[in-house]
C-alpha cells in the first residue's frame, strides 16, 4: 500500500514556494509541494473517483464517486509538477491548464475548477 500523503508544516512550504517563484527551486521543492497540494486536495475531496497524476513525485484518489481498485481508473487528471503547483496556487487557471495541454483529464468528474486554487482559504 502506498504511503499516505500528507499535508507539509506551513513554514516548508512557504519556503519551497519562495524558491519556485525566485526560479530556484530544487527537486525536493518540487516534490515536497507536490504531495503537499495533492494532500490538501485529497482532505478538501475526499474520495477515490478520479486518480490526480503528477510524476514522478505522487498520484492521489479524489472526489466521491465510483471507485477504482484495479488496473487504470476510468477517470485520470496528469499533469506536471510546476503545472500542478501552479493550478494550486491559482497561478494558472484550470481551464487555461487544460487550454495549453499542460492538464490531461479524462472520465467523469475530472473537472477540478471547483477546487482550486487550494491556498488562500479555498
Amino acid at each position: 500500500m502506498p504511503a499516505r500523503l500528507r499535508i507539509a508544516d506551513p513554514a516548508d512550504v512557504a519556503s519551497a514556494l519562495g524558491r519556485v517563484g525566485d526560479g530556484g527551486a530544487e527537486r525536493a521543492d518540487l516534490k515536497l509541494l507536490t504531495k503537499h497540494f495533492l494532500a490538501v486536495l485529497a482532505d478538501r475531496a475526499p474520495g477515490r473517483a478520479v486518480e490526480v497524476r503528477v510524476p514522478p513525485y505522487a498520484a492521489a484518489q479524489v472526489i466521491e464517486g465510483v471507485r477504482h481498485t484495479r488496473g487504470t481508473p476510468p477517470a485520470v487528471v496528469e499533469t506536471d509538477a510546476a503545472t500542478w503547483i501552479a493550478l494550486a496556487t491559482g497561478a494558472l487557471g484550470w481551464d487555461a491548464a487544460l487550454a495549453e495541454g499542460r492538464v490531461v483529464a479524462s472520465g467523469e468528474r475530472t473537472d477540478l475548477a471547483a477546487y482550486l486554487p487550494l491556498v488562500n482559504g479555498r
